[in-house]
Protein backbone atom coordinates (compact mmCIF):
# COMPACT_ATOMS: atom_id res chain seq x y z
CA UNK A 1 0.00 0.00 0.00
CA UNK A 2 2.75 2.52 1.15
CA UNK A 3 4.77 1.25 -2.56
CA UNK A 4 1.59 2.48 -4.02
CA UNK A 5 1.13 6.30 -2.27
CA UNK A 6 4.56 6.38 -3.31
CA UNK A 7 4.49 5.80 -6.87
CA UNK A 8 1.50 7.72 -7.05
CA UNK A 9 3.37 10.76 -5.57
CA UNK A 10 6.54 10.21 -7.96
CA UNK A 11 4.60 10.43 -10.79
CA UNK A 12 2.54 13.56 -9.74
CA UNK A 13 6.05 15.09 -9.26
CA UNK A 14 7.00 13.60 -12.58
CA UNK A 15 4.09 14.99 -14.30
CA UNK A 16 3.95 18.56 -12.86
CA UNK A 17 7.62 18.62 -13.21
CA UNK A 18 7.19 17.89 -17.46
CA UNK A 19 4.10 20.72 -17.43
CA UNK A 20 6.54 23.32 -15.91
CA UNK A 21 9.05 22.35 -18.54
CA UNK A 22 7.14 21.66 -22.08
CA UNK A 23 5.96 24.68 -23.42
CA UNK A 24 2.10 24.89 -23.81
CA UNK A 25 1.21 22.48 -21.37
CA UNK A 26 -1.10 23.31 -18.75
CA UNK A 27 -1.52 21.95 -15.50
CA UNK A 28 -3.47 24.28 -12.44
CA UNK A 29 -1.65 22.74 -9.49
CA UNK A 30 0.27 19.77 -8.20
CA UNK A 31 -3.09 18.50 -7.11
CA UNK A 32 -4.52 18.51 -10.67
CA UNK A 33 -1.45 16.44 -11.20
CA UNK A 34 -2.22 13.95 -8.64
CA UNK A 35 -5.47 13.53 -10.27
CA UNK A 36 -4.02 12.82 -13.57
CA UNK A 37 -1.77 10.64 -12.25
CA UNK A 38 -4.75 8.42 -10.41
CA UNK A 39 -6.69 8.62 -13.80
CA UNK A 40 -3.57 7.89 -15.99
CA UNK A 41 -2.72 5.20 -13.48
CA UNK A 42 -5.82 3.36 -13.68
CA UNK A 43 -6.42 3.94 -17.49
CA UNK A 44 -2.69 2.24 -18.01
CA UNK A 45 -3.82 -0.53 -15.84
CA UNK A 46 -6.98 -1.23 -17.46
CA UNK A 47 -6.41 -0.44 -20.71
CA UNK A 48 -2.66 -0.52 -21.54
CA UNK A 49 -2.61 -4.67 -21.62
CA UNK A 50 -5.83 -4.97 -23.76
CA UNK A 51 -4.89 -2.23 -26.48
CA UNK A 52 -1.33 -4.02 -26.90
CA UNK A 53 -2.85 -7.11 -27.29
CA UNK A 54 -4.78 -6.02 -29.76
CA UNK A 55 -2.14 -4.37 -31.43
CA UNK A 56 0.10 -7.73 -31.18
CA UNK A 57 1.49 -7.37 -34.60
CA UNK A 58 2.54 -3.70 -34.47
CA UNK A 59 4.23 -4.31 -30.85
CA UNK A 60 5.83 -7.05 -32.85
CA UNK A 61 7.06 -5.20 -35.68
CA UNK A 62 8.08 -2.19 -33.74
CA UNK A 63 10.12 -4.17 -31.17
CA UNK A 64 7.34 -2.52 -28.47
CA UNK A 65 7.85 1.33 -29.89
CA UNK A 66 4.27 1.16 -30.75
CA UNK A 67 3.87 1.04 -26.67
CA UNK A 68 4.29 4.56 -26.99
CA UNK A 69 2.00 5.76 -29.00
CA UNK A 70 -0.55 3.48 -26.88
CA UNK A 71 0.90 5.36 -23.85
CA UNK A 72 0.25 8.97 -25.66
CA UNK A 73 -3.47 7.57 -26.72
CA UNK A 74 -3.77 7.58 -23.07
CA UNK A 75 -2.01 10.52 -21.60
CA UNK A 76 -4.48 12.30 -24.82
CA UNK A 77 -7.69 10.56 -23.02
CA UNK A 78 -6.44 11.34 -19.47
CA UNK A 79 -6.07 15.18 -21.15
CA UNK A 80 -9.65 14.86 -22.41
CA UNK A 81 -10.94 13.37 -19.18
CA UNK A 82 -9.17 16.41 -16.95
CA UNK A 83 -10.38 20.10 -17.18
CA UNK A 84 -7.75 21.26 -15.55
CA UNK A 85 -5.01 19.42 -17.31
CA UNK A 86 -4.08 20.49 -21.41
CA UNK A 87 -1.90 19.11 -24.06
CA UNK A 88 -1.74 21.62 -27.15
CA UNK A 89 -0.79 19.28 -29.74
CA UNK A 90 -0.81 15.12 -30.29
CA UNK A 91 3.02 16.05 -31.47
CA UNK A 92 3.89 16.78 -27.73
CA UNK A 93 1.40 14.22 -26.06
CA UNK A 94 4.15 12.12 -27.90
CA UNK A 95 6.86 13.90 -26.75
CA UNK A 96 5.33 13.83 -23.06
CA UNK A 97 4.65 10.18 -23.43
CA UNK A 98 8.18 9.29 -23.95
CA UNK A 99 9.45 11.88 -21.35
CA UNK A 100 7.17 10.48 -19.06
CA UNK A 101 8.26 7.02 -19.95
CA UNK A 102 11.88 7.38 -19.71
CA UNK A 103 11.35 9.19 -16.01
CA UNK A 104 9.55 6.42 -14.65
CA UNK A 105 12.16 4.02 -15.87
CA UNK A 106 14.89 6.28 -14.43
CA UNK A 107 12.89 7.18 -11.30
CA UNK A 108 12.00 2.70 -10.61
CA UNK A 109 16.29 2.00 -11.03
CA UNK A 110 17.01 5.18 -8.39
CA UNK A 111 13.77 3.98 -5.80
Amino acid sequence: MIGLVINVLVMSGLLYGLAVALPGVRMKSFGTALTVSLVYGLLNYFLFGLLAMIAFIPMLLSLGLFGLLINAGLLWLTDKLIDDFEIPSIGMTVLMALLLTVGKFVLRLLL
